[in-house]
């Protein structure tokens, strides 16, 4: 097996995959993965384990080891769980994807109590919401990179990239978490599971899961940054707040790879981006997108103004 220690000083060769080094800090660990230089079963791997810490710090060695040439794609592999090929088969085929910790609990929306940030509760609550998106865009991210065989290098160098960061994502949150006293951390409030749900349903769409959940699902992120951060601020929370905005920048350039690659997509197959992603909006039942929108956020993800005439046409 490749060894994916990362190197004694941390660096790792800078390119589209390592990102920045604020935005990627070097992994400690290394991933629990199949014998092989494969990084795409490596994403597997990784993407199965449950420890949402172990998870984290394994993506972060997988960037290292894709950096410094321990791992390669090998986008012409398809990699199947098992052998089962009948779509009816696809809930026992993806058992154990994505691996999960015993807690949180996952109930319905519907179930979630909502808590004043002015309370230290409150704010505990709003943080743990926060941190289980970005363990759920963990895994999403580890799923584009291992369900989706025979597309170019660069695509799977994005959403590495993009696994990377929101593990450094996770990791921050669920760090200022704990400062805010022994009963908090991950795992102490419930959380649903609406951005993995909508995964599941575009399992064998690569087209309809790029433009239904880094185009819509976490481009909603961008607009709910900013209110979220002011919440922080209000409750005297700097540190959150700042966190926040290292959120924002850097989910910005996720949706901008996501619109990418849709577009990409788009064009390869010759069809209309957006009457294609309305399609697809409809066949897989995406939620109805309301406002307000953060407009300049939006495009600087790329999103050009007849998308976003359209966004706002449906809100």
């Amino acid at each position: 097996m490749a060894d994916f220690t990362p190197a004694p000083s941390g660096a790792a060769t800078r390119n589209a995959v390592c990102g920045s080094p604020e935005a990627c800090p070097p992994g400690n660990a290394r991933p629990v993965c199949a014998a092989s230089d494969c990084a795409r079963e490596h994403a597997l791997a990784l993407l199965r384990l449950c420890d949402p810490y172990e998870k984290a710090r394994g993506v972060t060695a997988l960037r290292d080891a894709v950096c410094n040439g321990l791992a390669h794609w090998h986008p012409e592999r398809r990699l199947d769980v098992d052998k089962a090929d009948d779509a009816r088969d696809a809930d026992a085929r993806d058992a154990g994807i994505p691996g999960r910790p015993a807690v949180p609990r996952l109930v319905s929306p519907r179930e979630l109590k909502h808590r004043a940030v002015t309370s230290v509760e409150g704010r505990a609550a709003l943080l743990h919401a926060l941190a289980h998106i970005e363990f759920n865009a963990i895994n999403l991210a580890l799923d584009a990179l291992w369900r989706f065989d025979g597309l170019p290098a660069e695509y799977y160098d994005d959403w590495l990239q993009v696994a990377a960061e929101e593990a450094y994502h996770f990791s921050l949150l669920a760090a200022h978490l704990t400062t805010l006293g022994e009963p908090y951390r991950y795992g102490c409030f419930p959380a649903h599971d609406g951005l993995w749900e909508m995964a599941r349903r575009t399992s064998g769409d690569w087209l309809a899961r790029l433009a239904l959940v880094p185009r819509t699902l976490e481009a909603r992120g961008l607009d709910a940054s900013p209110p979220i951060k002011a919440k922080l601020a209000s409750a005297g929370d700097a540190a959150g707040a700042a966190i926040l905005d290292v959120i924002l920048r850097d989910e910005i350039g996720h949706v901008a790879i996501g619109n990418r690659w849709y577009r990409w997509g788009c064009a390869r197959a010759g069809c209309d981006p957006i009457e294609t992603y309305a399609r697809l909006a409809a066949q897989y039942g995406a939620p109805r997108l309301r406002g307000p929108f953060n407009l300049a956020a939006r495009r600087a993800a790329g999103f050009d103004d007849d998308e976003l005439a359209a966004l706002q046409a449906l809100a």
